[in-house]
């Protein structure tokens, strides 16, 4: 009887890196099974549903690996030992140079790969809306933080701001994925700082 499973040789890390790379480029709903399979070293169907159940399994395991690697960018955001305005800047900055290099897929696979509705489960899309979610909640706490610690005007539009921002996060995946250059985003990111240095306490 023949032998169903992964194949010999079969190297589980360099799937799931290729998988990612193509949730990245194409979204959830672009990446059809058949890509999936030639892109992840030429895999058979039984070795991919015996290594990892689903494609929406795979895409949970893939949008770990970003968060690890490229998806880190957005590690300042929760790192308390930065001044709130450091936190939220450092973010943008080290977002705009990873989403615009050329030796990855351009823009965010937190933003990209699962926004639009289609015929999978909702699960899938709610994986990226609560990574989303948690970015723009931290960055509404660094403007609260600004306020209380009184770097910001007492005035501030703390919800408009922290939005502003947020956009400005989100926004970078589109305009990498359409080609701006990092040069660009960054001159947008230093124009946002001036935008808080307009709201700063008198």
């Amino acid at each position: 009887m023949a032998r169903t499973g992964r194949p010999r040789g079969f190297d589980r890390d360099a799937a799931i890196d290729g998988a990612m790379r193509l949730f990245w480029q194409y979204g959830y709903e672009g990446t059809s099974l058949d890509r999936l399979r030639r892109g992840m070293g030429g895999i058979s169907s039984a070795s991919f549903y015996a290594a990892f159940g689903s494609k929406a399994a795979l895409y949970r395991e893939a949008l770990d690996r970003y968060l690890g690697s490229h998806g880190r960018v957005v590690a300042p955001l929760h790192d308390e030992s930065l001044q709130p305005r450091e936190r939220i800047f450092e973010t943008l900055q080290r977002s705009a140079r990873m989403q615009a290099d050329p030796t990855h897929p351009t823009g965010c696979l937190v933003t990209l790969s699962a926004l639009l509705d289609g015929d999978e489960d909702d699960a899938v899309r709610a994986i990226t809306a609560r990574e989303r979610a948690s970015n723009r909640n931290r960055i509404r706490q660094c403007v609260e933080q600004a306020v209380t610690a009184g770097e910001l005007s007492g005035r501030t539009n703390v919800e408009g701001l922290a939005s502003l921002l947020d956009g400005i996060l989100l926004g970078l995946s589109i305009q990498a994925r359409d080609g701006v250059s990092s040069q660009i985003l960054t001159a947008a990111i230093e124009t946002a700082n001036a935008l808080w240095d307009a709201n700063r306490a008198g």
